[in-house]
């Protein structure tokens, strides 16, 4: 027996890539994930926070925070995440607009703005281990390293989904599939920028002072 199929068939039955891009994103579930998600990260931050109070005082003869922690660099550090908050917001509203090449733009912004973040952490990890300031030298410098270093790989994390998502609007235009994808992202760099004020304050600020 003989069994013939034509191309056209092959074209119903294979998916394109914009079928392929919509195939597995259901909203409600997509949403519902993200949520639980974030919570969990929140849980995971609260954690840390707390691990990092208790262990704040223990310095084990070594430095502490008000001889390692320099307050103008951290706080252009600080600027830096706001500012990418900033222009996160200002590629929402060309999301509103649909504007797919401002969104582009302002997302690569976002994505400038926070690698010069991330650079300026990882220089300053570099400075405080070249002094000796090791996360094994002490139960704080453990605690500071851990709490802090947590938050820059989700900051990278977010970068690279930067980049997925300045790919997907290039490639498929501002969609539903893509706005819910962007507005999801949003909420998780604007989730970072609030712990990154809570870094500064209880972490870098009071450690200063």
């Amino acid at each position: 027996m003989n069994i013939s199929v034509s191309s056209s068939s092959l074209a119903v039955i294979e998916p394109t890539t914009a079928e392929a891009h919509h195939a597995h994103d259901d909203g409600s579930r997509t949403v519902l994930g993200f949520w639980i998600y974030l919570m969990g990260d929140c849980l995971i931050f609260a954690c840390l926070f707390a691990t990092f109070a208790v262990l704040a005082e223990n310095v084990a003869g070594g430095p502490s925070g008000r001889e390692l922690f320099d307050l103008p660099y951290v706080a252009v550090e600080t600027v830096l995440l706001l500012v990418s908050s900033f222009t996160f917001g200002v590629a929402a509203l060309n999301i509103q607009t649909g504007d797919p090449g401002r969104v582009i733009f302002w997302l690569a912004a976002t994505a400038l703005v926070g690698a010069a973040f991330i650079g300026m952490e990882v220089h300053e990890f570099g400075l405080l281990i070249g002094e000796g300031a090791t996360p094994g030298r002490s139960a704080f410098l453990s605690g500071y390293f851990t709490l802090v270093g947590t938050h820059g790989l989700h900051v990278t994390a977010g970068l690279v989904w930067l980049a997925v998502m300045i790919h997907q609007v290039y490639r498929f235009g501002l969609d539903g599939v893509v706005r819910r994808r962007l507005a999801c992202v949003s909420l998780f760099w604007h989730f970072l920028d609030l712990v990154w004020v809570c870094v500064f304050t209880f972490v870098y600020l009071r450690g200063a002072i």
